[in-house]
């Protein structure tokens, strides 16, 4: 008579299969944080041990001024220069001493841990916003090119960035007699 019960080896059999069944799938997903990714709106680039990180603009409309929005990271143990071209827009210089960062724009650091932070303003962007304009990151170690997204103050983390033109001062009228 045959028992209900089932056999040892076919119970191995059926583990094995499912320790097998669920090792392909783990290794069919790998741990996204093991990955370098933009965590907010920017883009990313490397050049050497210099790195831009979350670079963005923001601006109210094509052909206004733009607040670069983002970082620039110095990993090697030689200070850089990194010059920042935006499509249609004069270069921008920056500094970036060995092992510290750079950062762009609206960020309010309550210790000294070694982060700079800089206002670029870039007189006019060469797209609107939900475009991107072409910009080349380059150091002394080389040169890339990347498309650096343009927002509004649609969202309310960029309500403050977005910059203004000045004003053309009016001529004050003179008294006449």
């Amino acid at each position: 008579m045959s028992s209900s019960r089932p056999r040892p080896r076919r119970l191995a059999l059926a583990a094995a299969g499912l320790a097998v069944a669920g090792l392909a799938v783990a290794a069919c997903s790998p741990i996204l944080t093991q990955r370098s990714y933009n965590a907010s709106d920017g883009a990313s680039v490397s050049v050497g041990k210099v790195a831009g990180i979350n670079l963005l603009v923001v601006s109210e409309a094509e052909g206004e001024p733009g607040a670069l929005r983002g970082g620039i990271t110095n990993r090697g143990d030689e200070d850089r220069t990194v010059t920042l071209t935006f499509e249609g827009a004069p270069e921008i210089t920056v500094p970036v001493a060995a092992h510290q960062t750079v950062l762009f724009q609206g960020v309010d650091l309550t210790q000294d841990d070694g982060v700079e932070q800089k206002d670029v303003v870039i007189p006019a962007v060469s797209a609107a916003p939900g475009g991107s304009v072409t910009t080349t990151f380059a150091t002394e170690d080389g040169s890339a090119s990347l498309p650096v997204p343009v927002l509004d103050a649609t969202l309310p983390e960029y309500a403050t960035a977005v910059p203004t033109r000045m004003a053309t001062p009016m001529p004050t009228p003179s008294a006449t007699s």
